[in-house]
């Protein structure tokens, strides 16, 4: 086995002291750019990771960061924390993470005192229903507190993906293929992502005069989707269905298909997320992209600029990507399919 890499190592490699080094790796102002270039260039080559517990006793920092999470175990929460766990990483910080099914004010603050007493230098929240908001609203904290969440009305800072943007991409390209009635599978009431997309279809179908129908709810997984789309089979009423999510986008598909309706020669049907298997649904699923890569990194960076003391906006939102596929094409009484304008979603 081979020995741990030191900070001595480091420093002998880049021809500097060993409180150089830890000058670069804690407090990198006080050195000059071009040996803070030679020691981290001496750490690369080395493939040193510095110990946690001694960056903390030298900074007197705990290089810790809170995460709680409030909801249920969505593809999209889920992607949303482990984006933001590799982010922390990537910047030298450790989560402690708490995870709420419901939240709950009295396990809301049990999460933050724990946090608290563990010394973390800021917390996020990934907040799923209004709920959190309206417990996190009332709490003032002493640390720095980012909240990802998708409607914008939390009052702190906010990083997230723009739903409601997805949402109107989503709908703006059937519109866009010739559809004219356009349903909504949208998820439960409870939900901040689903009631964005649902405000989006509605918006979208609205600038465009187009029929705004009565949505159908599930709950997020292929049965109720499945269950919805058994209903929708005996009706006429429309062409293209947006569903909230792809899982139940896939529900949607196989009832479509035990019904003897094609898709997308009879039916078109867009999801929403791109999970991994989106692109092997048959027919593979037209769908929405969320970047949950970027958006870790972009809440790790207003949180690191919270805790440096600096000012940062009150909230930022990542576009969306749609994802054109197979599930989607124009009705049969128009012409062939169209690929959407540059930019058809605003005004």
């Amino acid at each position: 086995m081979n020995a741990r890499v030191t900070m001595s190592d480091v420093a002998k490699l880049a021809g500097v002291s060993h409180q150089t080094v830890s000058r670069v790796l804690n407090d990198p102002a006080r050195v000059s750019p071009e040996t803070e270039a030679r020691v981290r260039s001496a750490i690369e080559q080395l493939n040193y990771h510095p110990s946690m517990v001694a960056r903390a006793l030298a900074s007197r920092r705990t290089r810790t960061i809170g995460l709680i999470s409030t909801g249920l175990a969505l593809h999209s929460h889920s992607k949303r924390m482990i984006a933001f766990n590799e982010s922390a990483r990537a910047a030298g910080y450790q989560v402690s993470m708490s995870s709420l099914a419901v939240a709950e004010r009295d396990t809301m603050l049990s999460a933050l005192d724990v946090l608290l007493a563990q010394n973390v230098e800021g917390i996020v929240l990934i907040a799923a229903d209004e709920r959190a908001l309206e417990i996190i609203r009332d709490i003032n904290l002493n640390v720095p507190l980012v909240i990802a969440e998708s409607s914008g009305r939390s009052g702190r800072y906010n990083v997230s993906i723009d739903q409601f943007l997805g949402a109107r991409m989503a709908t703006g390209y059937l519109a866009e293929l010739g559809h004219r009635s356009i349903a909504h599978l949208a998820g439960p009431t409870w939900s901040l992502d689903a009631n964005e997309r649902h405000r989006g279809w509605r918006t979208e179908l609205e600038r465009r005069g187009l029929p705004v129908r009565k949505p159908l709810f599930g709950d997020w997984t292929p049965e109720s989707g499945y269950e919805i789309g058994r209903r929708l089979a005996e009706s006429d009423d429309f062409t293209a269905v947006f569903a909230a999510n792809d899982q139940m986008a896939l529900g949607l598909l196989h009832a479509f298909s035990d019904s003897g309706i094609q898709v997308p020669a009879d039916m078109s049907v867009i999801g929403f997320d791109d999970i991994a298997e989106a692109a092997h649904f048959i027919p593979p699923l037209t769908t929405v992209r969320q970047d949950f890569i970027e958006l870790g990194r972009q809440i790790m960076a207003v949180l690191l600029t919270l805790i440096e003391g600096a000012e940062v906006g009150e909230s930022m939102h990542a576009e969306p990507e749609l994802i054109v596929r197979m599930s989607t094409g124009a009705p049969r009484a128009t012409t062939a399919p169209v690929l959407p304008t540059a930019d058809p979603f605003y005004p």
